[in-house]
């Protein structure tokens, strides 16, 4: 592997785009009442974790994502689908103050589900970095994915420092705006690929 090469492909302007495209898919600054409403229910974060959990999720499929897709049948359409109703389900939950996924199990944090995935590593994640393949190279899109990490870690580790300078009623608000955001997101991503299910179908 020719490193020079690699680098030599680094480009400025790539690498904002990719940043800014997976800025605004990942949404971490949206996901912040969430992260906070989670903490108050007992679920702690722990900020490393999940970063390097959902930084390694996104390398590996960013590079190995057709392949896993393709060895278990799933198109990236049927992947998106699915990941837009737990974001749909997510919404819900902030919007209608109940209480969806619980977790009884033995493991109460909720660094894997939901901040993993579907909030930080989801379907709409995954299928942003299949597409941005077509576009820009390889350097540039990992270079804007481990600088979206690292304003997630950041995001994640003064989550409690946000909840300190705002007040609760400003938290509540945030809450039902980003879940209003979520509830649109899931429901573009939901459309989105459902109707290129459809038109495959069709073609067949």
């Amino acid at each position: 592997m020719d490193f020079t090469e690699i680098f030599g492909r680094f480009d400025l302007q790539q690498t904002a785009s990719a940043f800014l495209v997976l800025f605004a898919i990942i949404d971490v600054l949206g996901s912040t009442p969430l992260f906070i409403d989670l903490k108050k229910r007992g679920r702690p974060i722990n900020a490393a974790h999940a970063t390097l959990i959902s930084t390694t999720l996104l390398v590996g499929f960013f590079f190995a994502g057709d392949m896993l897709l393709r060895l278990f049948s799933i198109d990236i359409e049927s992947f998106a689908v699915a990941g837009s109703l737990i974001i749909f389900a997510l919404a819900l939950e902030m919007l209608l103050d109940v209480e969806i996924f619980k977790n009884n199990g033995p493991i109460k944090e909720a660094t894997l589900i939901p901040v993993v995935f579907p909030l930080i590593a989801g379907a709409g994640s995954f299928t942003t970095l299949i597409s941005l393949r077509a576009e820009y190279d390889t350097v540039n899109i990992l270079a804007g994915l481990f600088l979206n990490m690292v304003f997630v870690y950041c995001v994640l580790r003064a989550t409690e420092r946000v909840e300190q300078l705002i007040s609760k009623s400003t938290i509540y608000l945030l809450r039902k705006f980003f879940g209003i955001i979520l509830l649109a997101i899931s429901v573009r991503l939901f459309t989105a690929n459902l109707f290129a299910l459809v038109e495959r179908f069709q073609s067949v």
